[in-house]
């Protein structure tokens, strides 16, 4: 059995030795990219998901056009909510662009 050279000079570039190649990863993204995907993907969902409610003429699930629904200004839903989605869309920002090493 011949030794496995892992030096590289100039005169074995372009030579046909299957020793010295190897086989590279072709996908940017690995397995921490995607899992950091998955966090903001639950991150965005999880702040849709708060800001559902009745809209402002709903009250205990009927429209009364005469009845106003304070509930639309719940500090759920227009502080906890989209601050969940924007850090959502800021992970899946750094997923992207993180290194895969």
């Amino acid at each position: 059995m011949a030794k496995k050279n892992t030096t590289f000079s100039a005169d074995q570039f372009g030579s046909k030795n299957e020793e010295s190649t190897t086989v590279e990863n072709l996908f940017y993204f690995g397995k921490e990219n995607y899992k950091w995907m998955l966090i903001g993907i639950a991150f965005i969902a999880l702040g849709f998901l708060l800001m559902l409610g009745s809209d402002a003429n709903t009250i205990d699930g009927k429209l009364n056009p005469n009845e106003w629904n304070e509930g639309i200004f719940s500090i759920r839903r227009i502080r906890i909510a989209p601050l969940l989605v924007i850090l959502g869309f800021g992970i899946e920002v750094y997923a992207i662009l993180k290194r895969n090493k």
